[in-house]
């Protein structure tokens, strides 16, 4: 059954963390999809992958582009896996369940970044803590450190 690890983001922001989570999931050997909300997101997420260093960049695609299957990380507001992911990221509070239900999902891992800061955030990421949960998932719990390192709280 796929882990799911929630990363509760603060203080760092989400276009800081992301890149080098997603950096590191590509050196296990992993491909991605990353989930969001909305297509403003994504849009915005586009970016930051191709400028997020100016010594390096995160080959990506979405649906639009084309090619999915060839995509290393692949942008989505949907549930599918058109990259057969092994790693699957959440952002903005996307749901999780219907993502790892879904009958290509075949993750390793899910990965939920919340905002630690917005409300509206940390109140999906604890609902959905708790409804993973009642469903048997293995769920881990990390919070960032004032030095930005991630500690493993449950």
């Amino acid at each position: 059954m796929t882990e799911v690890w929630f990363y509760h983001l603060q203080p760092r922001r989400l276009e800081s963390a992301l890149p080098e989570l997603l950096e590191k999931a590509l050196d296990r050997g992993w491909r991605v999809v990353v989930q969001a909300v909305s297509e403003e997101r994504l849009d915005a997420l586009d970016q930051l992958l191709w400028t997020f260093s100016e010594a390096s960049f995160l080959a990506h695609g979405r649906a639009r582009d084309g090619d999915a299957e060839l995509q290393p990380i692949y942008l989505s507001t949907g549930i599918e896996n058109p990259n057969r992911a092994s790693a699957r990221f959440f952002v903005e509070g996307a749901e999780i369940a219907g993502a790892l239900a879904h009958p290509d999902a075949g993750y390793e891992r899910a990965i939920t970044l919340f905002d630690g800061t917005s409300d509206d955030e940390v109140l999906s990421a604890r609902e959905q803590w708790k409804h993973l949960k009642s469903l048997g998932y293995a769920l881990a719990y990390w919070q960032q450190a004032e030095t930005g390192k991630w500690e493993r709280k449950a």
